[in-house]
């Protein structure tokens, strides 16, 4: 029988629930429903120890968390926070809990608490076991093959495809996002700011090539352009809006293209960076200092 410890990575757990979707569910079965599978695939490969409950309940400061039984009963609880109020973070939260139970339960026998920031940032450095349970939740809900299918390596996406596939996927905007930049070969970058300051941003791998990043990771706040809506120093009507931006604005020698949302509800602008095709390579990122 498979144990949590026998070799099974994010990516072939996902791809055997996958499977077992598709052989059951068909093709177009999306969004994945993460309660009933997780139940129904502890209880089968894990009738001794399975995930017996699945329900939200108020956890301060944390989006959700995986939870050992009572001594007198058996399993575990997949827990998420009730004050959630988008079902695509909450179904994403499942599927991240869900990940831990598979991959990291025998490790963690107390159980594992997530914070918002454990789902929303993706980089491996930052938590070997957050990064390993968002590998699987993004693989789980939005298999590569099907998602090609939506949109290809070398198509742009805007914001109104990836929010399409958003809602095809049952997730949030930025989840599908950060699964598209994962595989494009177009250069782009994801920036999610607050207060006039990146909280943190992710580029395609074509982009990184180049140089187009922003380091982020221990080091000084990078303020965001003040050319950027983003910065909060242009006023504006709407909550999304397309900016063409010239060189020495985002990036040191590059003009682009922001694509820009601002959410009221989560108190941050999700920004996206699309860079002219070619392969000019720039200072590594733009400081706000020149």
């Amino acid at each position: 029988m498979t144990t949590p410890n026998d070799g099974m990575t994010p990516q072939k757990w996902a791809f055997r629930l996958t499977h077992i979707l598709n052989t059951f569910s068909g093709i177009d079965r999306f969004p994945v429903e993460v309660e009933p599978l997780a139940k129904d695939i502890s209880q089968t490969l894990y009738p001794e120890d399975p995930v017996s409950l699945v329900k939200g309940a108020e956890l301060p400061g944390f989006d959700g968390c995986l939870a050992k039984a009572p001594k007198e009963k058996k399993g575990w609880g997949i827990i998420y926070n009730n004050k959630m109020q988008s079902k695509g973070r909450i179904r994403f939260t499942l599927a991240h809990e869900f990940g831990h139970y598979l991959l990291h339960r025998t490790q963690f026998p107390g159980g594992i608490q997530c914070g918002e920031q454990d789902l929303l940032r993706w980089e491996s450095e930052y938590a070997q076991i957050e990064h390993q349970a968002n590998v699987f939740a993004a693989n789980l809900l939005m298999p590569l093959d099907d998602f090609r299918n939506q949109i290809d390596d070398k198509s742009k996406a805007d914001l109104s495809i990836l929010s399409a596939c958003a809602e095809r996927y049952g997730v949030s905007l930025m989840a599908t996002i950060l699964r598209w930049i994962e595989y494009t070969e177009r250069r782009v970058i994801l920036v999610v700011s607050r207060g006039g300051f990146i909280l943190w941003a992710r580029s395609s791998k074509s982009a990184m090539k180049t140089g187009a990043f922003f380091r982020t990771a221990n080091s000084s706040p990078i303020e965001v352009p003040n050319g950027s809506p983003a910065s909060g120093k242009i006023l504006i009507f709407d909550q999304s809006l397309i900016v063409n931006h010239p060189e020495k604005t985002w990036l040191e020698y590059e003009s682009c293209i922001e694509e820009i949302i601002i959410s009221e509800q989560y108190d941050f602008s999700i920004s996206l960076l699309h860079l002219q095709s070619g392969s000019k390579n720039w200072s590594p990122y733009y400081s706000g200092e020149k």
